[in-house]
């Protein structure tokens, strides 16, 4: 089914990686084909609580596929749809803006891991950025190397970037088009922490393993909409909301065993979804 990703379940967690490791695999039409229709096979999927997103070899994405490149720069437009993988993954309700070509990984309704290996250039960066939660290997790399092609910042990074780094750091990643480390992209917030580059997909394994273990699906499936919703809404407007959910929660089954577990000194039994 797949030609340039891998898909791998083990419970809990299901694993896509970008397979085309000679090309430190850059990004083509097919493989957004693929991972789009992965993305909806974990999310339907109940085995599957997290969705972790790696690279095979030493990179995680060297950005777009160069003969693409080469094609567009050559003024070539059209792109070859991979209409055996038709999908549609996501929630809705989050609308339009968490809906498009790489952002609807925003609206999957799993929690969606990036485990960056290794170089993460051009368009890689927004899609990181998409993913809700960063790792990275103190081998990687990160370029939005846009300003060096005579691009602009793509796929929503001028919304996604400051919002992770603030506007300072963004503009300068995004004028300077530098190379940016493991520990720099900790330090500045464009992943959450950077790891050893051995330890990197076992601490992400174990990330994954105990956020199935103890917390609750679909507690996590709400609270990311809200935080995505949110980061276009008013103080006042996220408060009414978050009171609404908070009472709507007060009948699920998972509120009553989230307490029960507490009060019993067990790990908790939720629910898959």
């Amino acid at each position: 089914m797949y030609e340039q990703i891998l898909y791998d379940v083990a419970d809990p967690v299901a694993t896509i990686t970008l397979n085309r490791p000679a090309q430190l695999n850059a990004w083509t039409d097919r493989m957004a084909a693929e991972v789009k229709h992965a993305m909806a096979r974990a999310e339907a999927d109940p085995q599957v609580v997290v969705i972790v997103v790696t690279g095979a070899g030493r990179g995680f994405c060297a950005g777009a596929d160069l003969k693409r490149l080469q094609a567009l720069s050559a003024g070539e437009r059209s792109s070859v749809a991979a209409t055996d993988l038709a999908a549609d993954p996501g929630d809705p309700e989050l609308g339009d803006s968490f809906r498009g070509t790489y952002t609807y990984l925003m609206s999957i309704r799993k929690p969606v891991v990036a485990a960056v290996n290794g170089a993460c250039a051009g368009m890689a960066v927004p899609i990181a950025l998409c993913c809700d939660v960063r790792f990275a290997s103190d081998r990687a790399v990160f370029t939005t190397a846009f300003s060096r092609r005579g691009l602009v910042a793509e796929w929503g990074l001028s919304w996604l970037l400051p919002r992770a780094v603030g506007p300072a750091h963004a503009l300068d990643l995004l004028f300077s088009a530098r190379k940016v480390g493991g520990a720099e992209a900790e330090r500045i917030g464009l992943v959450n922490r950077t790891l050893p580059h051995d330890e990197l997909l076992p601490f992400v394994r174990a990330w994954a393993e105990d956020v199935a273990a103890h917390c609750s699906p679909t507690s996590m499936r709400i609270m990311k909409r809200q935080v995505y919703q949110n980061l276009t809404d008013s103080l006042g407007n996220a408060e009414r909301e978050s009171i609404r959910l908070m009472i709507e929660s007060f009948d699920r089954p998972d509120f009553k065993e989230g307490v029960m577990s507490f009060l019993e000194k067990r790990d908790p039994k939720f629910g898959r979804v």
